[in-house]
């Protein structure tokens, strides 16, 4: 074995051009008094840190730095903190680095003493630091596995409102109110969660609100059984998405709700409860809480405008870190856009991830926020994540178009399991950000959309322009989005002007939402100049294609199969030229061909939109309906000039082998075969089997899907 690391050693030195001088080495048995060396390891990346800028201001450095890390279990007490000080060039960067083979793991927690059972189904442990210093945290880990707060009802299910009163408390303009009282009835059946909460307490519930693509998630003031009702404080509900009759919710973190394998509370005494899954023991648990939020932030200088840069991560594990709810909650952000991440990257050039992992978070992953250019993400894993996985940009736009994020790569990389503290996250999102690529990604089981590019409702005007302009998507396989908990999502969600964007040669599949808008690409307020082209989707609840409004978009050569409730839909009517849609193969086996919001049928008719050289399927058999009239009629509209009804010879579609035995009809409306099998994770067979989801996880999502769409038995694959 010490041979084999010396000769990894001796690798890593030639592959970098490094003498032994420029390696720090990192050890679990090391202690950050060291030096540094193989004989005398330090024991953090922060002391690996610490010892590279003593080294440099003493000028003993010359060429690439590489912080070795040895194998084993590392528990972090702070984050890794990065500024200009610990900047590389080029030529000589600072690489922190371990063996491919036997990855070593950060752990942004710490591990608790064992559990002891104290009657039937009902463990418990004491932990001293939250009797004596009010530690408190939010997320627990038991062998490796995210386990769910105490809930009701149980995970998985929700209870309905019946109705929402709200009271403006402080009214300073007409224009906004910062303070108000929301009262939440609820239905006479759902009573007894009222006398629950009476007999338990409130101070540390909290009830997570779904509605529509948003998610409140709030802290009870008072409980009133007789009327039927809770209270609740915090901004005015926004009148585009209030909390309604239609939204459900479930209400989490009190010990009358503790009553299901799986589930645990922790009392302010210290004494943390859980009851356990079946099969496990109090002998061969493990249990680790969060102790920290953040696992590494680069933070470069505003004021100077001095950069971190050159500076790469490999082969390193990073795992639990956590989010505690602040004593208000939190308001309503779609797609989560105010959430933080593990990995805070400000004003930073040239930063790498490569074969990293990153797993059991509070918040997302990684967030390129500010003034951040020519980084990448790639071959990385990041699963089990309380938000998103990868975020670019800032939410609002900066004036200085110097600072605007740009230029990021997220390629290859497995990012799956998400939204379990914030469900309307997003796998990969976009906000104001330019010429990024999103490519060959695997994006997996989200609670919203898959990917979402640009952060600006509306067109440009001479006040405000978005800087999300030339972004590519291209080649991911982004499935298995939704699980019926949200609405109004899109695998792939775009927003706002964004000349020089393309979406392009991805796998989107199996979208499901709670309510309207389960869609696989959604073109959504004011996207414009954007290509969507060469993409498979298909098995998407409420259609492969919506427009809601926008501006010379190009819909071309796609494959839209087997939506289940219709297949193509457009929301408005306007004066410019909407899109282009040409060229594509739609193939339906349930629901209609078009469809059109709030009962509006002619907003087709009306529309300024091209529609030609297309080819329409129905595996049902018999005449196709076009918005109620046959294919002839439709023609005079004029749409499908010269589109056709046939069959496009898909190999096996009931299979989903959507390649051709014949291209005859498809030859007629100008459309190329592309290979769609390129989507995804590419290199390693052990990578692409990694990408693939548990069987079981898909046989959860199809039960919610066959559960919900009983009228709808030809379902593709159902």
């Amino acid at each position: 074995m010490k041979k084999r690391f010396v000769l990894f050693t001796v690798l890593i030195f030639s592959m970098y051009g490094l003498s032994a001088k420029q390696c720090v080495y990192v050890s679990p048995k090391g202690d950050d008094r060291n030096i540094g060396t193989r004989e005398q390891p330090l024991a953090s990346l922060s002391g690996a840190r610490d010892r590279v800028r003593d080294l440099r201001q003493r000028k003993e450095l010359k060429d690439t730095v590489c912080v070795y890390v040895l194998p084993g279990d590392y528990y972090m007490k702070e984050p890794l903190k990065l500024t200009h000080e610990d900047t590389g060039t080029e030529q000589t960067p600072l690489i922190f680095t371990a063996s491919e083979e036997n990855r070593p793991v950060f752990y942004g927690g710490i591990k608790l003493n064992k559990f002891k059972e104290i009657k039937p189904n009902l463990w418990r442990v004491f932990i001293p630091e939250v009797a004596r210093y009010g530690f408190y945290f939010e997320q627990l880990y038991i062998n490796g596995e995210r386990r769910f707060r105490a809930q009701t009802p149980n995970h998985g299910k929700f209870y309905l409102v019946r109705n929402v009163e709200e009271t403006i408390l402080d009214k300073p303009d007409e224009r906004a109110a910062s303070l108000a009282v929301q009262k939440i009835k609820l239905f006479p059946s759902d009573a007894g969660l009222l006398d629950s909460l009476e007999e338990n307490g409130t101070d540390d519930a909290l009830v997570v609100f779904d509605h529509n693509w948003d998610v409140s998630r709030k802290r009870i003031q008072y409980v009133n059984p007789r009327d039927t009702a809770f209270y609740l404080t915090g901004k005015v509900m926004k009148p585009w998405n209030p909390i309604n009759n239609k939204s459900r919710y479930v209400v989490e973190n009190y010990r009358g709700a503790l009553d299901a394998p799986g589930e645990w509370f922790l009392e302010h005494d210290g004494y943390l409860y859980y009851i356990p899954l079946a099969g496990e023991t109090v002998e061969h648990t493990e249990c680790v809480v969060p102790l920290i939020n953040k696992f590494v932030a680069i933070e470069g200088e505003q004021t100077t405008g001095k950069h971190v840069e050159h500076i790469r991560f490999e082969n390193l594990c990073f795992r639990v870190a956590g989010y505690n709810t602040p004593v208000r909650g939190n308001e309503p952000a779609q797609a989560a856009s105010n959430v933080e991440a593990t990995v805070m990257l400000d004003y930073a050039n040239h930063i790498e991830f490569l074969n990293c992992e990153m797993a059991h978070t509070g918040l997302y992953a990684i967030w390129f926020k500010r003034a951040c250019s020519e980084c990448k993400v790639q071959h990385c894993q990041l699963y089990d994540l309380g938000a998103g996985g990868v975020k670019i940009g800032e939410i609002e736009i900066n004036p200085d178009s110097s600072e605007i994020t740009n230029h990021i790569t997220v390629d290859n990389n497995i990012i799956q399991h998400g939204g379990y503290v914030f469900p309307c996250a997003v796998g990969v999102i976009i906000l104001q950000g330019s010429n990024n690529a999103i490519t060959h990604n695997d994006i997996a089981d989200f609670r919203y959309s898959g990917v979402s590019v640009g952060w600006f409702w509306g067109y440009n005007n001479d006040t405000r322009r978005s800087p999300s302009v030339g972004n590519k998507i291209g080649y991911n396989h982004i499935h298995h989005i939704g699980w019926g908990e949200l609405s109004d999502m899109g695998a792939i969600y775009t927003l706002g002007e964004s000349p020089g964007t393309t979406v392009s040669n991805n796998v989107v599949h199996d979208v499901y939402s709670y309510g309207y808008g389960g869609w696989g690409l959604y073109t959504d307020a004011g996207s414009t100049d954007i290509v969507l082209e060469n993409n498979l989707v298909y098995g998407c609840k409420n259609g492969a294609f919506h427009q809601n409004y926008g501006k010379q978009n190009l819909i071309r050569n796609n494959i839209f199969a087997f939506g289940i409730l219709t297949q193509i839909q457009f929301s408005k009517v306007e004066n410019h030229r909407s899109f282009d849609f040409t060229n594509n193969i739609v193939l339906s086996d349930c629901g209609s061909i078009f469809s059109h919001p709030w009962n509006l049928p002619d907003v087709w008719k009306k529309a300024n939109i091209l529609m030609d050289r297309n080819l329409y399927w129905d595996m049902r058999g018999g005449s196709i309906e076009f918005e109620g009239v046959s294919f002839h009629e439709w023609k005079k509209v004029p749409h499908d000039i010269n589109s056709i009804v046939a069959d496009p010879f898909f190999t096996d579609p009931v299979h989903l082998d959507f390649t051709f035995h014949s291209t005859k009809n498809i030859r007629k409306i100008g459309f190329k075969p592309f290979d769609y099998t390129k989507a995804g994770v590419y290199g390693s067979p052990d990578w692409i089997k990694k990408a693939k989801l548990d069987p079981a996880i898909i046989e959860a999502f199809r039960q919610i899907v066959v559960s919900r769409e009983k009228n709808h038995p030809q379902m593709y694959g159902y």
